[in-house]
């Protein structure tokens, strides 16, 4: 039976990959609007959180310097408006199974890359849980190619290549913060969560007239009218509040209360979770290949973090999920 604190954190981590899963199914509930479109509402509802959080600590930020700023704004770009979109992209594109799955393997790939910076654990140990993922990955891509048509199989084509952005986006995110962080060990976590979604808000401003000459938003045609835009405002502010601001918060309430081990094994109720909501949306069930296919590589991920986890001991969880 579990204690009271650690059972408090395995529901605020549950909640944490529930809040990040339901980014899959944006793309089918915001009806004749663009990804664009609820990207920019989002993360300007997402730039409107941090500039409150950062005016309550108003004398932490007058302590930032331009480097703290450009290198917060940065990681916004990449870790939540450039893995977003390409998250929504591969959900439409290469379906509710296959997008989960290559996000499964994040843990992995962020550990290998950080092998490869630190030499943390032999590569000998990391043999079967890189096999199984691979394996994993395999069933669940064999799977989609076998069950779908000609056009579907194209779809697949544009799908699997973003998925396999999303996952280089955030495994670039991981590293890249863990190495800001480390440059900055002062600095207040609230504080950073704040910045980074700040810049998120900022650089899709910035892109919004690119975007708007390139014909990528429906805003200007079809306008934010509460009987139109409706379920794009709801989703838009919901997954700011609930996902960005509220799972980051979840996710650091859960880290401070469970051990490193089960905590790492935790992330991996996101891409469960966003399968099972895809699957919902496409009203269908999965086919046996996805399922063993998800089951082998969940398996795999498990696996690599505990090797990972033994290594470090009390390594920081953000190594493997830097949300």
């Amino acid at each position: 039976m579990l204690k009271h604190p650690m059972l408090l954190g395995v529901v605020a981590a549950a909640l944490a990959a529930f809040s990040w899963s339901l980014s899959f199914i944006v793309p089918f509930v915001i009806g004749t609007y663009s990804l664009f479109d609820f990207t920019l509402v989002e993360f300007v509802f997402s730039g409107i959180l941090g500039l409150g959080l950062l005016w309550r600590n108003a004398k932490a930020v007058r302590t930032l310097n331009r480097h703290d700023w450009l290198a917060a704004c940065s990681l916004g770009l990449i870790g939540y408006v450039g893995y977003f979109l390409a998250v929504m992209g591969a959900a439409v594109y290469a379906g509710p199974v296959i997008a989960p799955a290559f996000l499964g393997s994040v843990p992995v790939v962020l550990g290998v890359a950080g092998n490869l910076r630190e030499g943390t654990v032999s590569w000998a140990s990391l043999a079967l849980p890189l096999t199984l993922a691979a394996v994993g990955l395999s069933l669940v891509n064999g799977s989609g190619f076998m069950h779908s048509g000609e056009l579907q199989s194209k779809s697949l084509l544009l799908g699997i290549p973003l998925a396999i952005a999303a996952v280089a986006l955030w495994t670039s995110f991981g590293l890249l913060n863990e190495s800001a962080l480390a440059k900055r060990p002062q600095m207040d976590s609230g504080v950073w969560a704040a910045l980074i979604m700040v810049g998120a808000g900022a650089s899709m401003l910035v892109f919004f007239p690119i975007g708007l000459s390139l014909g990528l938003f429906e805003i200007p045609r079809r306008g934010l009218h509460a009987d139109t835009a409706g379920p794009l405002i709801m989703w838009a502010a919901g997954l700011a509040i609930f996902a960005n601001i509220g799972g980051a918060m979840a996710w650091t309430f859960a880290s401070q209360r469970l051990p490193v081990a089960l905590a790492a094994q935790m992330i991996t109720m996101e891409p469960t979770s966003a399968t099972i909501l895809g699957l919902l949306v496409h009203r269908r069930w999965p086919s046996v290949m996805e399922v063993l296919g998800m089951i082998v590589l969940l398996v795999g991920v498990i696996t690599a973090i505990g090797i990972f986890s033994r290594a470090t001991d009390r390594a920081p969880v953000r190594n493997l999920s830097s949300r």
